[in-house]
């Protein structure tokens, strides 16, 4: 798994390749009857936006890493690890780093809140226009991608905080390993 995090960290274009097939074929499963090639074009035109944001976002955190990809792909990995970096430079990019997540992270809570009802306005709108079986797979999809989104966005914020602890030399209560 590692060596997968280490590639789709260094070639953003794997990133939105994938992106873009996974969102393929939900619209798929969601509207069977489309064509694949109308259902790439509307993932394609509806993605747009969002790969400008990934590109934007990507830009500013090599910058805060040092400027290199290898830089903040090394960064990220110690991150996940939870490894301190020792070297003063690494340890102010990392600081930097962290600082922005969590700049970026800081209306986590109301985003996730927003989605949460936003998913359920969907699901409501699919039981009264669609089929069963399509509102039951929006609902399973729903649920597990607002699931997975709390427990992971929990866990990334929660290795932040530790992080930037440990880098600063402050011990909240409830962060000491």
């Amino acid at each position: 798994m590692e060596r997968v995090n280490s590639f789709l960290g260094k070639h953003l274009w794997a990133q939105v390749v994938l992106s873009l097939l996974v969102a393929c074929a939900v619209v798929l499963l969601l509207s069977p009857k489309r064509s694949i090639a109308s259902a790439l074009l509307y993932v394609v035109f509806a993605s747009v936006g969002g790969v400008g944001v990934m590109l934007a976002v990507r830009r500013r955190e090599k910058r805060a890493a040092g400027g290199s990809v290898d830089s903040l792909v090394s960064l990220d990995r110690k991150l996940r690890r939870g490894e301190v970096p020792a070297d003063p430079q690494e340890r102010q990019a990392m600081r930097d780093l962290v600082e922005d997540r969590l700049r970026r992270g800081r209306h986590r809570v109301a985003a996730q809140v927003g989605l949460a009802v936003m998913f359920c306005a969907v699901v409501v709108a699919t039981a009264l226009t669609a089929s069963l079986p399509q509102t039951l797979g929006m609902a399973l999809f729903a649920g597990v991608f607002l699931g997975w989104l709390v427990l992971y966005g929990n866990l990334q914020h929660r290795r932040l905080r530790t992080m930037r602890a440990e880098l600063t030399g402050d011990t909240p209560q409830g962060l000491r390993r």
